[in-house]
């Protein structure tokens, strides 16, 4: 071996050891010749018990036809993403999901190469959540909400009128079992909005389920959503999926374009007979259940991008609501700010009683996102750092305080009309005096080394009623 061979060598199995998944490399005869300390953490063994061995011997529950290791190097095919259960040395259950594929030198086998990722703790988790769903489920009664409903259609506030048809329409047709699609960019509400759904259905007694889609893997997510039967794999028992628990209610499919192509064909077919089968059960079960779907792009481009089946979109596009991202909504903006405020100020024991005109000038043009999520949250920071009893701009978040500042420069850059500039630079001095003193003309005036009389002249010219939300102010004192 050269010298520039044996670097090389180093390098990739400095690489190798790096890797934040588990790796496993076999020769031709089966024997490990590379074994990472990720592999070994997750099939609970010593990177020294495993190397030099024949991977049968070191997990001696399998064999050559249930190895995936030894199969691709048969076969020649490589393998993505499936399950691997297996008993190692020391007679551990260990649970995998792999990806393997075989190595070839000059169009030979060589060997092969499994990329491991350890899903036991997961599942473990998902499994314990099916059963604690399963203990909590109530019976249907009349007229009884389920407790895991926090929000009504009414908990969607907006002031925008294309939002507040798209509420009536909803509360109208809540009351059809059809299945829904709900599409926006995530933080604009679409959980709140489904739960929402849920609450005005005749479904309102029964259960409400919610399942996001993205970041599960294809075989566990199936076993939740449709339920496992006992021995359909090692350590398997009789558990109900999320369609069984969801009988008599809704079921809450979030990113169902993130649902691996596969699994979408089999949601079809319990979206069109209503039966569902566990996984490794001959045994149907007949379930009566919503389900809506939602997804934070929009449905054409998820179809551009194969990311959903035709079909099911078709079987799911019975009813669709948009939701309007928070920047095409922008009277929401200030509407919102305020209401979160009120809601910080008993949270956080504070009294704070406005927002600075050129915060909410800045609100109103940022792009916002995040949506109304990252709106509440930046309300939830301002006050928090907040010394003053209204926010301002030195309040800001650290990146939005740089948004600012290169928006300002911008425009400083722009020549504008002097009696339009002047006028709007008096209107945020008005403002800006009016909240510093609770809204006491008087002292506003004072403030601003005005009379009194010229203040008020003021305030009819440019429209500023401080008791109209923008500036939400106690105290009052018009007749001083």
């Amino acid at each position: 071996m050269t010298e520039t061979q044996s670097i090389s060598k180093e390098v990739l199995a400095a690489i190798l050891k790096g890797i934040d998944e588990g790796i496993h490399v076999v020769d031709l005869d089966g024997n490990t010749i590379f074994y990472n300390e990720i592999a070994a953490r997750h099939d609970g063994l010593e990177v020294s018990e495993v190397i030099g061995r024949p991977v049968l011997k070191v997990f001696p529950s399998l064999d050559k036809e249930t190895s995936t290791l030894l199969k691709v190097m048969k076969t020649k095919k490589p393998i993505y993403n499936q399950t691997q259960s297996y008993v190692n040395l020391h007679g551990a259950q260990i649970e995998t999901i792999n990806t393997t594929l075989p190595i070839t030198v000059d169009g030979k086998v060589a060997g092969a190469v499994e990329i491991a990722k350890d899903y036991s703790r997961l599942k473990l988790l998902s499994e314990s959540l099916l059963d604690l769903r399963k203990k909590i489920k109530q019976p249907v009664k009349k007229k009884t909400p389920v407790q895991n409903v926090q929000y009504t259609l009414d908990s969607l506030l907006t002031v925008n009128q294309e939002m507040q048809k798209i509420k009536k329409e909803a509360a109208k047709l809540a009351k059809s079992d059809s299945s829904i699609l709900v599409f926006g960019e995530s933080g604009c509400g679409k959980e709140l909005f489904v739960q929402g759904l849920h609450h005005a259905s005749s479904r309102a007694a029964g259960p409400f389920i919610a399942q996001n889609c993205a970041a599960i893997p294809e075989s566990l997510l199936e076993s939740i959503l449709f339920g496992t039967a006992k021995g359909s794999y090692t350590g398997a028992v009789d558990r109900p999926g999320l369609f069984e628990l969801a009988d008599g209610g809704t079921l809450f499919l979030d990113e169902i374009h993130a649902m691996p192509i596969e699994l979408q064909a089999k949601l079809l077919r319990v979206l069109e007979d209503g039966i569902v089968r566990r996984v490794g059960s001959p045994k149907s079960t007949h379930v009566d259940v919503r389900v809506i779907a939602a997804m934070n792009i929009h449905p054409v481009e998820a179809l551009e991008r194969n990311q959903i089946r035709t079909d099911l979109f078709y079987r799911l596009n019975v009813l669709t609501f948009g939701l309007l991202p928070l920047r095409d909504r922008k009277e929401d903006i200030e509407f919102l700010a305020h209401h979160f405020m009120r809601g910080f100020n008993q949270v956080l024991d504070k009294n704070l009683s406005g927002v600075g005109e050129d915060v909410l000038a800045f609100f109103r043009q940022y792009h916002w996102p995040g949506n109304v999520r990252e709106l509440k949250h930046t309300i939830e920071y301002m006050m928090n750092v907040c010394e003053d009893h209204f926010l301002k701009a030195e309040d800001l978040p650290v990146i939005m305080k740089q948004q600012l500042q290169k928006d300002e420069q911008a425009v400083s850059l722009k020549v504008q009309p002097l009696k339009a500039s002047m006028e709007e630079q008096e209107k945020a001095l008005i403002k800006k005096a009016l909240l510093e003193t609770n809204g006491n003309i008087k002292r506003a005036a004072k403030l601003l080394e005005v009379p009194r009389q010229t203040l008020q002249y003021k305030l009819a010219k440019y429209n500023i009623d401080i008791n109209n939300g923008s500036l939400v102010c106690s105290n009052y004192e018009s007749a001083e």
